[in-house]
C-alpha cells in the first residue's frame, strides 16, 4: 500500500483501489482516471483540486468529504451500494452521476446540478437539493427524500409510488 504522502500530487489511471482505509488522508491536487474504489473507506479525505474522472465507488464508506474541492472541470463519478454520509457536492455540475441503491445520509447538493442523475433504490434521509436540477432525475424505489418542488427544477423525474406523495408535504392539505 502507498503511503499517505504518496496520494497528494499524483496521477492514477485505470487502477483499482480495493479494502483501502484512506481516512483523514488527502488527495489534494492529483488525478484519477477511470480508477474504481471498491471497499474502501473513504472518510474525511481531502479532496482539494482533485481530478476524478470517470470514477466508480462501490460497496464503500465515504463521510464528511467536500467534493466541492475538487477540479470542477473533470468531476465525473458514481457510487454503487455506498454509505454516502456528511458529504457537500453543492454547486457541482454532476449530469448523469450515479448514485445507486446507497445510503445517502445529510449530504448537500444545493444548487448541484443532478440532470439525468440516477438515485435508484437509494436512501437520502437529511439530504437537501435546494435549488436543484433534477430534470430527468430517477428516484426510481429512493426512500426518505423532503424535496420542495417550489426549490427544485423538475421535468420528467421519475419518483415511485408511494413515497412520490411525499412531495406534497410542503402543502397544508390532507390525503385519504
Amino acid at each position: 500500500m502507498l503511503e499517505e504522502k504518496e496520494y497528494k500530487n499524483k496521477e492514477f489511471e485505470s487502477q483499482i483501489f480495493k479494502k483501502i482505509d484512506f481516512g483523514n488522508m488527502s488527495f489534494a491536487h492529483s488525478i484519477f482516471i477511470d480508477c474504481i474504489f471498491d471497499q474502501c473507506d473513504l472518510s474525511n479525505v481531502d479532496m482539494q483540486e482533485t481530478r476524478l474522472q470517470g470514477v466508480v465507488f462501490k460497496n464503500c464508506k465515504v463521510l464528511g468529504v467536500n467534493f466541492t474541492e475538487c477540479n470542477r472541470l473533470f468531476i465525473d463519478i458514481s457510487f454503487d451500494q455506498c454509505v454516502i454520509s456528511l458529504s457537500i457536492f453543492s454547486g457541482l455540475n454532476m449530469k448523469g452521476a450515479s448514485f445507486l441503491d446507497c445510503h445517502v445520509f445529510d449530504c448537500d447538493f444545493a444548487g448541484t446540478d443532478l440532470t439525468r442523475a440516477v438515485f435508484d433504490y437509494s436512501d437520502v434521509k437529511g439530504s437537501s437539493f435546494h435549488k436543484t436540477n433534477l430534470s430527468f432525475t430517477s428516484f426510481k424505489g429512493t426512500t426518505n427524500y423532503a424535496i420542495d418542488v417550489n426549490q427544485v427544477k423538475l421535468k420528467k423525474t421519475i419518483f415511485s409510488y408511494p413515497e412520490a406523495v411525499s412531495l406534497l408535504d410542503i402543502f397544508d392539505i390532507e390525503i385519504k
